[in-house]
C-alpha cells in the first residue's frame, strides 16, 4: 500500500482543515517546500498536493507551490482543488504534477472529466469521490450533490476509472479513525471492468489503521493531520515503507 501524506495550501501555506471547514484552518507550516523536503528524506515518494484556494474559487491558484515541490523533489505528486477546465489541467501538469484529482468536475462536468480521461490516460486521472452522508460533495465540501457514492463511482469505473480517492467527510481532520466499513463494502461491491484502485482519506489516527487498510485492499492511505500533530511518525512510515 502507498503511503500518500497530504499537504493542503492555503495562501501558500501548508495548513489543516476539521470535515473541511475553511473556518478551522491550522497553519502548520509556511514552507510547504520545508515539509515536502521532510517527507521525501524519509523515504516517501508519493504527495496529495490539495489547491483548496484553488477549490474555493473554482479554477487552478497554487500551481506556484506545486512547481516549487516538483522541481526542488522527486516527489509523485498528485494534485487537486479547482481543476475546471483544459487550461486548469495543462497547467497543472506543466507545472509537475504526475496525476491530478478531479472531485466537483466529475459530478458537474462529466463530459469534461471523461475526456480527461480519455485524453490523458486512467492512470494520470483520479477520481475524487468524497462522501458526506452516502452522496458525493463538492466545491471543497461546500455543497452536497445528489450524487449516490456507489452508483457515481460504479459509472466511471465502467468508462476505465482507475483510481479513486475516498474521503469520508465526517471523519477528515477528526483523528477519530478511517471508515474501514465504508472502505470495504466498496472494495466488495465495486467490479468494474479494471480492479478498482482505491485511496483512503480522512481520518487516519495511529500507524497501526495502516495494515488493516492494507490487508483490505486500498492501494494507498492519505495521511493528513495524524502527521502533523505527531499521532504517527515519519520514521514509523519510513520503517513501514522499508518493510513492504
Amino acid at each position: 500500500m502507498r503511503i500518500i501524506p497530504a499537504i493542503d495550501i492555503i495562501e501558500g501555506k501548508c495548513v489543516r482543515l476539521s470535515k473541511g471547514d475553511y473556518t478551522t484552518k491550522k497553519v502548520y507550516n509556511e514552507n510547504p517546500l520545508e515539509v515536502a523536503k521532510e517527507f521525501e528524506s524519509y523515504g516517501i515518494k508519493y504527495l496529495h498536493l490539495v489547491d483548496l484556494d484553488g477549490a474555493k474559487s473554482k479554477h487552478i491558484v497554487n500551481h506556484k507551490i506545486l512547481e516549487l515541490i516538483a522541481s526542488k523533489t522527486n516527489l509523485k505528486i498528485d494534485f487537486g482543488g479547482g481543476l475546471k477546465t483544459d487550461e486548469d489541467l495543462r497547467i497543472a501538469f506543466e507545472s509537475g504534477a504526475s496525476q491530478i484529482t478531479g472531485g466537483s468536475i466529475a459530478v458537474k462536468d462529466k463530459i469534461t472529466f471523461l475526456d480527461w480521461i480519455r485524453k490523458y490516460g486512467p492512470e494520470k486521472i483520479i477520481l475524487g469521490a468524497d462522501a458526506l452522508h452516502g452522496k458525493v460533495a463538492v466545491s471543497g465540501w461546500q455543497e452536497e450533490s445528489e450524487e449516490q457514492l456507489f452508483p457515481f463511482i460504479d459509472a466511471y469505473q465502467k468508462e476505465g476509472m482507475q483510481y479513486v480517492i475516498c474521503t469520508d467527510i465526517d471523519k477528515d481532520g477528526m483523528l477519530a479513525g478511517p471508515s474501514f466499513d465504508l472502505y470495504q463494502q466498496m472494495i466488495d461491491q465495486l467490479d468494474g471492468p479494471l480492479p478498482l484502485k482505491l485511496i483512503a482519506s480522512g481520518g487516519i489516527s495511529t500507524f497501526e489503521e495502516l495494515p488493516k487498510l492494507a490487508d483490505m485492499g486500498c492501494e494507498g492511505t492519505i495521511i493528513g493531520k495524524a502527521i502533523y500533530e505527531n499521532r504517527i511518525t515519519l520514521k514509523q512510515l519510513e520503517t513501514y515503507i522499508l518493510s513492504s
